[in-house]
């Protein structure tokens, strides 16, 4: 239990300089943009947003948005992976669940599954923490491909030097 502070101490910042090893904080005024060039598109109506992109542990933080129904991927993950749905919703063809506006989900290494979103849905989004990468599979396991915080660093590069935002709007999530 730490010893009680006056209130004075309370209120004064730490007072030593942080460690130089540290990077520093990241903060992200408009998690939902308002300019659209943020959006980084995936397919057809589908796009993903970059909140982090942690180079030295191999993830990402980025915001899945779809607007269509249809199948988006199957993929498997060698790491887990967190994700809180903000708006709509979706499911995966391989389980009985469907994550709704306000769920939180958490997925097991090695699990692969076929993300869906549903008719009735006009647009979902998702925040995800991606750790490792995502293997694009077909039916029977086949690779067709994967994504790692390499290449999405690599597809918003491509993406913000096109639409002028300029390739380097990217370096400001990467840590």
């Amino acid at each position: 239990m730490p010893v009680a502070a006056t209130q004075e101490e309370r209120w004064t910042p730490y007072r030593h300089p942080q460690p130089k090893e540290s990077p520093p904080e990241l903060i992200v005024p408009n998690v939902i943009p308002t300019d659209e060039r943020v959006w980084v598109p995936v397919d057809d109506n589908v796009w993903f947003r970059p909140l982090l992109f942690c180079v030295s542990r191999g993830y990402w933080m980025n915001l899945l948005k779809v607007r269509r129904a249809g199948v988006l991927s199957r993929h498997r993950h060698p790491l887990p992976v967190h994700g809180y749905v903000l708006k709509g919703k979706w499911r995966y063809l391989e389980h009985d669940w469907v994550a709704t506006e306000g769920a939180y989900v958490y997925e097991a290494p090695g699990e692969t599954h076929t993300l869906v979103v549903d008719p009735d849905v006009e647009e979902m989004i998702t925040m995800f923490q991606v750790n490792g990468a995502m293997i694009y599979v077909d039916p029977d396991g086949k690779c067709l491909g994967y994504d790692d915080v390499f290449t999405r660093i690599d597809k918003c590069r491509a993406h913000y030097a096109q639409n002028g935002l300029g390739a380097e709007y990217v370096d400001q999530f990467i840590r």
